[in-house]
């Protein structure tokens, strides 16, 4: 059966619960993936100064997930080419 629509949102440093939502919100909603994809905001954003000092609190001190031996903030391959910067300002009301 072919697809009406193919295309996929930008889901860098995503979880697999964000992906989850964001697929259950165009399934209830009725629209393509992209466009449910900007009601959600992954958690590498709301918490990515928490997720950066955790990162820098294993560092030397915990096996790397995607390598073998310890995890090294300075020598995470990934470092370079999945992590987004992202800064938001805060809500004015």
């Amino acid at each position: 059966m072919p697809t009406a629509n193919c295309s996929r949102p930008d889901d860098a440093n995503w979880t697999g619960a964000e992906i989850k939502s964001c697929c259950r919100l165009a399934s209830l909603l009725d629209v393509p993936l992209v466009q449910a994809a900007q009601n959600v905001v992954p958690v590498a954003v709301t918490a990515g100064d928490k997720i950066e000092g955790l990162r820098q609190w294993a560092s030397g001190r915990c096996l790397s997930a995607d390598q073998p031996g310890i995890y090294s903030r300075q020598d995470s391959p990934m470092e370079n080419s999945r992590v987004r910067r992202v800064m938001r300002e805060p809500g004015r009301n």
